[in-house]
């Protein structure tokens, strides 16, 4: 197998693909690209010897001229993945994109065309697909255990307050995750879903979406977006999935269930009183029979991850990102997600806003496999970043009619991104600590 040369834009979140190179004899890491001199100070440090072949850039255009990669992986910031992929495609260079893959319907077509024109590959980082229980119920319905795909549901809730500050380094004002739709960041909830059944030939066609209040939280915050968003999706098969996933409620949690002809697969919830990686690893499934409703006990645990699996974020999960794309470029017909499939997972959420800016009217998700399909949105650049959207189309980040922050809130999220240790870390500590104390236990 070619070792495949890997070049990183983003030496923050960056970091696990990295460690992928570092411990996998199929990648060599040899070049690391981030506009902040810091975090290149700090990865130099972190390598030390062991990265002494590694080069260093600060300019994403001498990066791509100079740097001798194969493959781009792409960890910058979430809303501007689209224009760095396709320079990278241009460029030569195969691309992992992390979650998003564009911000805008226009990204979305210029995108498709550069993937066709180079026929670079092109592989979408949503990790979610690859926790043990999501890996395994896709494989439920590949082999048809669970028959054809009627119901399923996501969830995706992370309660980012205590850790905002540092993700937006208090910068309140035109920081993407401050003026992002809480509709956009849904391929944590939606991806698997539409992973597991596209096996099956389906696909999301058609969403109807609402959003939760704009709550304290989300202004304390300095943020734009609701509490929440939900869309109700209708697949090309007839079935159907409720997406849950927000930023701005009190808890966290990450859970799918999944409804076939034969049965189901549903994840344990995060708080069920397992051990603490239990739930990403922990799927109880009845199926195979549809005249009994017994648990099928060889499916309660997930296979177990390989060892090296084991060593990497995300229950696991960025490790197979990694692994599946370094083996899809060396010709191996590897579970990666396509150009293709990431906009069907991203569809759901930027069609969803578009429906609940309408009081919830149901909308079309086109498919862009489909060039004339495509043509409709060369131009559409509808989205709530000023940047981004042309004149005539910027959207606002919540359909509740405004956005407001006080002076109080932005001169206290700059205190607490100067002061992390004083107060913004340590009340995340003791947020961690009672959730883990407290799981399962009901009051």
């Amino acid at each position: 197998m070619k070792k495949v040369k890997i070049g990183v834009f983003g030496a923050g979140r960056g970091q696990t693909m990295m460690r992928y190179c570092l411990l996998n004899p199929d990648a060599e890491l040899v070049a690391i690209c981030d506009k902040n001199e810091k975090l290149l100070d700090a990865r130099k440090k972190q390598f030390g010897k062991k990265g002494k072949n590694i080069r260093y850039f600060s300019d994403f255009d001498t990066f791509l001229a100079e740097s001798g990669v194969d493959a781009v992986v792409l960890a910058n910031y979430a809303n501007d993945h689209a224009p760095y992929a396709i320079k990278a495609m241009k460029a030569g260079k195969h691309v992992l994109s992390e979650v998003l893959p564009v911000e805008t319907l226009k990204e979305a077509v210029e995108l498709c065309e550069t993937v066709e024109q180079t026929g670079k590959i092109y592989a979408y980082a949503e990790n979610y697909c690859y926790f043990a229980s999501t890996r395994e119920m896709k494989r439920l319905f590949d082999n048809g255990y669970l028959g054809e795909f009627e119901y399923g549901e996501g969830e995706y809730i992370h309660n980012c307050q205590p850790s905002w500050p540092g993700l937006t380094a208090g910068g309140w004002d035109g920081h993407w995750r401050n003026v992002m739709s809480a509709f956009y960041y849904c391929t944590h909830s939606a991806g698997p879903l539409v992973h597991m059944v596209r096996g099956q030939g389906v696909r999301p066609v058609k969403v109807s979406g609402t959003e939760g209040p704009y709550n304290k939280r989300m202004k304390d915050m300095c943020a734009g977006g609701a509490s929440v968003a939900v869309e109700m999706v209708t697949l090309s098969n007839g079935g159907i999935f409720k997406s849950i996933h927000g930023l701005g409620l009190s808890g966290n949690n990450i859970w799918y269930s999944a409804y076939g002809t034969n049965g189901r697969a549903e994840s344990a919830r995060e708080y069920a009183g397992y051990t603490r990686k239990a739930p990403l690893y922990c799927l109880y499934v009845n199926g195979g029979n549809t005249e009994t409703d017994s648990l099928t006990e060889t499916h309660k645990y997930c296979p177990k991850l390989t060892r090296r699996a084991r060593q990497f974020g995300h229950s696991g999960s960025d490790w197979y990102i990694m692994n599946n794309f370094v083996r899809r470029i060396n010709g191996e017909n590897s579970d990666t997600v396509d150009v293709y499939e990431a906009l069907d997972m991203y569809f759901v959420g930027h069609f969803g806003f578009l429906s609940a800016l309408e009081g919830g009217k149901a909308m079309e998700i086109p498919d862009f496999r489909d060039k004339k399909v495509r043509e409709k949105y060369r131009n559409d650049t509808r989205c709530p970043d000023k940047n981004k959207a042309e004149e005539g189309q910027l959207l606002p980040s919540n359909t509740q009619g405004g956005w407001v922050i006080g002076e109080a809130e932005k001169e206290h999220m700059k205190w607490r991104a100067a002061n992390p240790l004083k107060r913004g870390k340590i009340k995340s500590i003791i947020f961690e600590m009672k959730k883990y104390f407290n799981r399962g236990r009901v009051k």
